[in-house]
């Protein structure tokens, strides 16, 4: 309670300030005319619904996130713009163990506000402050995912939508270097014959129209087709929310080659307000292109202007790429997020003492700390795996291998596990409690706000 200054432990304290604010927006929105016919109650105006249950912000934070959406996003944001505006340490709990965390967090977590209320000033701050911090560690999560998943579907959507385009029109041709052969025998036999006399009745017409189909289906017509459908569904809908995302969100990097994509973000941060109308960033922008836009985007990023003279980069196409890249060093750890938790700085997982104690903790992990005696240990382990799989699968009836997707690898349902010795005492005990009335029932209760008397331990 000491470390949190005066202002903090009033922020705390205004999360269970229970606000109407359905009765303020009311007040403030209510035309003349709407209280006209309330007042002379004229039959024939339409019934308006109830209006929500005053709640807290502590209610506001503890709700779960919706459906995929814009409107999400908003919620997300809001909710992670409260918990800044608290003021938490940055060091609050680096010497509080994660599972001790959690503790706290459960249990304001399962708590009524009148519960948490009761707890003596010390008890509650602290209560408060470790909710608040690891729900802001789940937000910024949540965040990143979502940022992923939309990053994920526009490539996978795109390559599947262009794809079926494709293959109404492909055409597979087999022979290809035997067609060639005969092709260029034909053209150095009659160099001065015309294309319908000479090559045509060696190779059909038709034949090289589906040359040039396939071509275009595996080659950089296809790439242009798939970074044309990405465009059109980023800059109509999922633009909306990812400047709002990255704009909650802080992407740091412990290694310098790294570097360029954190730039990148924050030039991206930096055009969030700015219009689209600029389609182009301005020619005194230090753009990263290295390792953030790959060889078959480079084409659309950078263009020319009008005259042909000055290079510039295209804002919709350069941002693609910059996420793209960002999911993949998200995932393999090159970026880390500051206050996550799963997306955290890898250097957190590490003991402090962890370079002077290298060895001790090595030992301790039956790991060699030669990184090419672990590869070769991990390659011969997987080995042995798939060998292991590939002589028991004919004989093996919990696993078969299916025709879909090529060979898709299904194993049956595990058997049922003895039914836990707490879950029945539970089932007991809510049955001795409440003998007519069904568990189904009492869900219902709970659901529309009545307590049950069963208070937690936590």
């Amino acid at each position: 309670m000491q470390r949190l200054s005066a202002e903090t432990r009033t922020h705390l304290d205004a999360l269970l300030t229970v606000v109407n604010t359905f009765a303020e927006e009311r007040k403030e929105t209510m035309s003349t005319e709407q209280e006209a016919h309330v007042e002379e109650g004229r039959e024939g105006v339409p019934l308006e619904p109830a209006p929500p249950r005053p709640q807290s912000a502590l209610h506001f934070l503890k709700q779960d996130a919706g459906p995929v959406g814009l409107e999400r996003v908003m919620q997300e944001s809001e909710k992670l713009e409260r918990i800044h505006q608290l003021g938490l340490p940055a060091d609050l709990f680096t010497q509080v163990s994660a599972k001790t965390l959690e503790s706290y967090r459960q249990r304001i977590a399962v708590e009524e506000l009148h519960e948490v209320r009761r707890h003596p000033d010390p008890i509650r701050f602290m209560l408060l402050a470790a909710y608040c911090w690891r729900r802001r560690q789940e937000i910024v999560d949540t965040l990143v995912d979502l940022l992923m998943d939309v990053v994920h579907h526009l490539s996978t959507k795109a390559e599947r939508r262009v794809e079926k385009a494709f293959v109404k029109d492909i055409k597979k041709v087999s022979g290809k270097t035997n067609l060639l052969f005969r092709l260029a025998e034909a053209v150095i036999e009659k160099p001065d014959g015309t294309i319908r006399e000479v090559v045509f009745p060696v190779v059909s017409e038709q034949t090289l129209r589906d040359l040039v189909k396939e071509y275009k289906a595996s080659g950089s017509a296809y790439q242009q087709h798939v970074q044309k459908a990405m465009r059109g569904p980023y800059s109509k809908h999922y633009r909306r929310m990812v400047p709002v995302i990255l704009k909650h969100l802080a992407f740091c990097s412990n290694n310098e080659v790294h570097q360029p994509i954190v730039q990148a973000l924050e030039l991206l941060k930096k055009y969030v307000d700015v219009p689209l109308a600029l389609a182009h960033f301005t020619s005194s922008e230090t753009v990263p292109l290295d390792d953030i836009v790959p060889t078959t985007w480079r084409n659309v990023v950078v263009t020319r202007d009008k005259a042909g003279k000055t290079e510039q980069v295209n804002r919709i196409n350069y941002e693609l790429c910059v996420l793209q890249t960002l999911r993949e060093k998200v995932r393999s750890k090159e970026l880390w997020v500051r206050h996550a938790n799963r997306f955290r700085n890898p250097d957190d997982d590490l003991p402090k003492d962890f370079e002077s104690k290298r060895s001790t903790y090595y030992a301790a992990l039956r790991q060699p700390q030669d990184v090419d005696i672990f590869i070769r240990r991990l390659q011969q382990e997987m080995t042995t795996a798939l060998e292991q799989l590939n002589q028991t699968i004919p004989n093996n009836p919990h696993v078969q291998l299916l025709p879909k997707g090529g060979g898709w690898i299904s194993l049956s349902p595990l058997s049922p596990q003895p039914e836990s010795l707490h879950l029945g005492l539970l089932k007991a005990e809510i049955g001795r409690r409440w003998p007519m009335v069904e568990l189904l029932d009492l869900l219902k209760e709970r659901t529309c706000g009545h307590p049950l008397p069963i208070t937690s331990r936590a």
